[in-house]
Order: C-alpha cells, then sequence, then structure tokens
C-alpha cells in the first residue's frame, strides 16, 4: 500500500514538469555519470585526451543533454524524445570503442538507455531489438579486434552484454505492462467509486428532501445517544421545548417533556431517546412537549437499530404530533360524559315514580301493571347503557388499587352469575389459587371479571362451559376466561375491543348488547396497567386473558 501511494505522489509531482524538464531528469542520470568520467580523464586516464572517438562521445552526450531543453518537445509527437536513448547508444559506442581497453566497462552504461526505451511504454518491438543490438554493437569491435582467432571467453563477454539488457527490458516490458494493468484497475475502481459517491449524494439529498417534507419527527442516534440525523419538525419541536432558551440545543434530558396529565415532569429515564439507548422498542407512547399554550402532545415510537451480528448500533425514534387528536377526544370524552349526566337525571326520576305507583297496586289495573313493569325494565336498560357509554369515557374512569384478593373477587363474581348461567343451561369452573393477591382496584376489576363472565354466558346459547383460571408469575397475575359459545373469526377477535362492535353472529342470534362492556373492561385493565387479549374460533368458543402487573414490590413480598 506504501509503495502504492510513493508511486501515485511520484506520479503526480513528474506530471507538474514540463515535458523538456521530464526528458532531461531521464537524461540526467548518464549524463551526470559520463561528466564524472570526462572530468576525471585529465587526470586517472591522459591518455584517452588523443582518442578522437572518445572525445566525440563525450561531446555528443553533452549535445544531448542540452537538446533535452532546447528541443520543443511537446510540439512533436510523443515518441519523439526517444531518439535520445538511442542516441545515447550511438554516444557511448563511441565513448567505449574510443576507450579500447582502458575503460572497457563504459558498455555497462548502456542499462540507462535501455531503461529509458523500457519504461516508456512506447515503440515496444523496436524498444526490446534496441535493448539487444544496441550493446550488441557497442561490444561488437572488441570482437572483430580479436578476429580470426576469438576465444570463448571474448565471445562471451561480447554476448553477455547484450543478452542482459535484453533481460532487463523484457523485465521492465513486463512491469510496465503490469503496471499499467493495475493502473486502469485503480482507473477503473475510481470511476465506480465516484459514481457511487455521486448516488450516495444523490440519495443523501433525497433522504434530506423527504425527511423535511414529511410532517412528524424523526431523531436517529448511535448507542452513545449521539445524534446522527434530526429533522426540521423535530428541530422545531425541540426548540418549543427548550428550557427557558428556546435557541438553545439542548439534549433530551434538559427539555421540558411532561407524562400524561401535562403536569408531572418525565423521569429522564422514562424519556423516548432514553428508551430507546436502553434496547426498548414501543409505539404509542404519548408525551406532552413544552408549556402553556404552545404545549404539545407528541405520540412516539422507537425501533432498534442492529448490525449483521445482531449488535445494538443504535435507534430510531419517530414523534407524531397528536394534539388535535387528544384534544378532540378529550372533547368528546366531555361531550359523553355530560349527556350520560344528563340523562341519568330524568331516567332516575322516571324509575323512582314507575317504583312508586307500582308499590300502590290496589288502585292499578293487572294491564297498566304489566305496561308499568315493561316501563320499569326498559328504563333500568337504558340506566345501564348510559352507565356504560359514562364509563367508557376514559376520563371518567378513575382506578384505586390497593392490595386485593383476585380470588376472592373470582368466588363473588361467579356467585352473582349463577341464577344467569343456571338458566342459560350453563356450567361455571373455576380453576384459581386462594389467596390470589395482587396490587389492583377491588371494584374495578370485580367490574371487569363481571363483564367477561356475563359476555361468556350471553354468548353461549346453546349451553356448554365457562371456566375462569388464573396463573401468577413473578411479574403478572393472569386471569383468563373461557367459554364454549359460538367463537367469532379472527378479524373479529381483532375488533371485539373498540366501542359499540359486536360481530356478526351476534346480531344475526339477536342477543342484546350495545357493545361497550369489552370496550369499558379494556379500559379497567389499562388503567392498571395491564393487558387484555382474546382468542377464539367460530363454533369453538372464546378465551379472554386478564395480565395484571404483579404489583410484588408495592405488596411487600409475594403470594
Amino acid at each position: 500500500m506504501t509503495d502504492r501511494l510513493l508511486q501515485i505522489g511520484t506520479k503526480r509531482y513528474f506530471g507538474r514538469l514540463g515535458t523538456r524538464a521530464q526528458v532531461a531528469l531521464c537524461q540526467l542520470p548518464l549524463t551526470l555519470i559520463v561528466t564524472a568520467l570526462t572530468v576525471a580523464t585529465p587526470f586517472a586516464w591522459p591518455a584517452l585526451l588523443h582518442s578522437p572517438l572518445y572525445i566525440a562521445g563525450a561531446v555528443l552526450h553533452v549535445g544531448l543533454f542540452m537538446a533535452c531543453f532546447l528541443v520543443p518537445w511537446e510540439r512533436l509527437r510523443p515518441s519523439a524524445y526517444l531518439i535520445i536513448p538511442v542516441l545515447d547508444l550511438l554516444a557511448l559506442w563511441l565513448s567505449r570503442n574510443g576507450a579500447g581497453p582502458i575503460l572497457p566497462g563504459l558498455g555497462v552504461l548502456a542499462i540507462f538507455p535501455v531503461i529509458w526505451l523500457s519504461a516508456s511504454g512506447m515503440l515496444a518491438r523496436t524498444g526490446v531489438t534496441l535493448s539487444f543490438v544496441g550493446p550488441l554493437l557497442i561490444m561488437l569491435p572488441t570482437l572483430i579486434g580479436k578476429l580470426p582467432n576469438p576465444s570463448a571467453s571474448d565471445i562471451t563477454s561480447v554476448i553477455l552484454l547484450p543478452v542482459m539488457m535484453l533481460a532487463v527490458s523484457l523485465s521492465i516490458r513486463f512491469a510496465s505492462v503490469n503496471m499499467r494493468l493495475q493502473q486502469r484497475q485503480l482507473q477503473e475502481k475510481d470511476r465506480e467509486l465516484r459514481e457511487l459517491l455521486r448516488q450516495s449524494r444523490d440519495r443523501e439529498g433525497l433522504l434530506k428532501t423527504i425527511l423535511g417534507a414529511v410532517d412528524v419527527g424523526i431523531v436517529a442516534v448511535n448507542p452513545t445517544g449521539q445524534g446522527l440525523l434530526t429533522n426540521n419538525w423535530q428541530l422545531s419541536l425541540q426548540q418549543g421545548a427548550a428550557y427557558r432558551n428556546p435557541h438553545a440545543k439542548l439534549e433530551e434530558k434538559d427539555q421540558l417533556i411532561f407524562a400524561r396529565d401535562r403536569i408531572t415532569p418525565l423521569a429522564p429515564e422514562r424519556r423516548p431517546i432514553r428508551r430507546a439507548l436502553d434496547g426498548e422498542s414501543f409505539a404509542d407512547y404519548l408525551v406532552w412537549f413544552g408549556e402553556g399554550e404552545a404545549q404539545r402532545a407528541v405520540s412516539t415510537a422507537a425501533k432498534s437499530l442492529e448490525n449483521e451480528n445482531g449488535d445494538f448500533t443504535g435507534a430510531v425514534i419517530v414523534y407524531n404530533d397528536v394534539t388535535g387528536l387528544v384534544e378532540a377526544l378529550a372533547a368528546n370524552e366531555e361531550l359523553v360524559s355530560n349527556v350520560s349526566h344528563e340523562f341519568r337525571t330524568p331516567l332516575n326520576s322516571i324509575l323512582g315514580n314507575v317504583d312508586l305507583v307500582l308499590d300502590d297496586l290496589q288502585e292499578i289495573s293487572p294491564i297498566s301493571v304489566q305496561r308499568l313493569e315493561v316501563v320499569q325494565r326498559n328504563s333500568e336498560r337504558l340506566l345501564a347503557l348510559v352507565s356504560d357509554l359514562s364509563l367508557s369515557a376514559s376520563s371518567a374512569l378513575k382506578v384505586h388499587p390497593k392490595r386485593t384478593d383476585l380470588a376472592g373477587l373470582v368466588e363473588t363474581t361467579i356467585g352473582s352469575a349463577l341464577a344467569h348461567a343456571d338458566r342459560a343451561n350453563i356450567s361455571l369452573v373455576k380453576d384459581v389459587p386462594s389467596p390470589l393477591w395482587a396490587y389492583a382496584d377491588p371494584l374495578r376489576i370485580g367490574q371487569a371479571l363481571d363483564n367477561l363472565v356475563s359476555n361468556a354466558i350471553k354468548y353461549s346459547p346453546d349451553g356448554g362451559v365457562v371456566s375462569i383460571s388464573a396463573q401468577r408469575t413473578a411479574e403478572w397475575v393472569k386471569l383468563s376466561v373461557k367459554d364454549t359459545g359460538m367463537g367469532m373469526s379472527a378479524d373479529d377477535s381483532a375488533k371485539i375491543f373498540r366501542r359499540f362492535f359486536r360481530a356478526k353472529p351476534a346480531r344475526d342470534a339477536a342477543i342484546p348488547g350495545a357493545g361497550l362492556g369489552l370496550s369499558i373492561t379494556k379500559t379497567i385493565v389499562e388503567r392498571h396497567g395491564g393487558t387484555i387479549s382474546c382468542s377464539s374460533e367460530p363454533g369453538r368458543g372464546s378465551t379472554f386473558t386478564v395480565a395484571l402487573p404483579s404489583g410484588d414490590e408495592l405488596l411487600g413480598s409475594p403470594a
């Protein structure tokens, strides 16, 4: 890798020089050696000053070096400057044969023009041929002088140098070809990387445009909590929730974030980003940002990021402003509560007066008594419906948990439903450990159990068995109510906890009901921090499972 970088750096530096300077640099090594020999000649080999060939070779070397600067190579064809190394071979022929036996090693200097010709990458065949023929011509006069009886040593010394130069030329050619191939590969990779970089920038620009256009906040963080991405919508939300200084970029722990009641500051460990960094994945987590009139209700969701090894690499948190929806729901609940209250008052008056009339049966005919009893039953039914409607408004339903024996609540529920079960030919079975302690509101959980058992009986019109079971773990207490009734489809099971929803088989069978009981039960369970689920099959009955937090830390010791 270091050699490659050195080559690239050298090439870039060499490329900044002009053509004449580049040619001169290639000629410089040979020129320096010849100059040193020429300077040393009067002192070391004065006899060479009388050799015309030697002097001519030195002069030609000087002329070639000057030609590197004087000839406008940049105006000529790219291979024109190769005349210099070719003429170098001629100059070396003159110098070597002019020096005779005094400096027989001058022929070795042919390696410089051979390297130049081979490394140029041009005139391949001509360069290889000259790499052999040039040194051979330089050494040939020596062999001719030994004729007609040259020794094997003479022939070997003449042939060895051309063969060596040919080997050097071929090695450089092969290395140059390999280098050019690698260079082309690097250029191709460079083009690919540039194209990938361009595509990456285009995608980044598209992503920024999309994130800037959506009306939800998006934050991506790494495992240490450092922000990787935050869109404009989220920046606006954070600035609105910044403590005192709306222009400061504060961390989540310094922002004004409140719980559902809009008053209680959210603990740092319960804030969305902190929960996401703890590895939690969640959805529909409602918090309030800011304070006063600018306070916003925000539904948050988070998803963990993992690498291919399953290691946690960060998280993405999404913020959705649901202030309008929350306010609309609050207004709806207030309307339902007010209407229910207004209905309840005249209904109580009607029932009270009907009861008074029915207490005085002496002045009423039997047919009038029957009609009044019809009025009484329907008024009571309407009052129960109004009560359910009032309870279905979540703001009207409060829970007050305390240490409660759920086994006792199950006994009470079974006792209350026994008459109804007998009329419907239903057997009630329980499998509940006693005592079964939990931290719950006995009134509300009892109401939830009554709803589940009453529904199980009501939707088993052909008789059967309704069983109530329970089990306890370190974290949860689970109550299950199972029937063998008509059951329902998977699609209906997913909708069964909606207000006013009733499955088609129940409507077809004309089973009375308003579709509020299970909605109220779900609200009660969720107010305890629990969950409720339903599994059912048509014709095979249904099973409703309530999971409540065990509350061991509040009860003091496990049951």
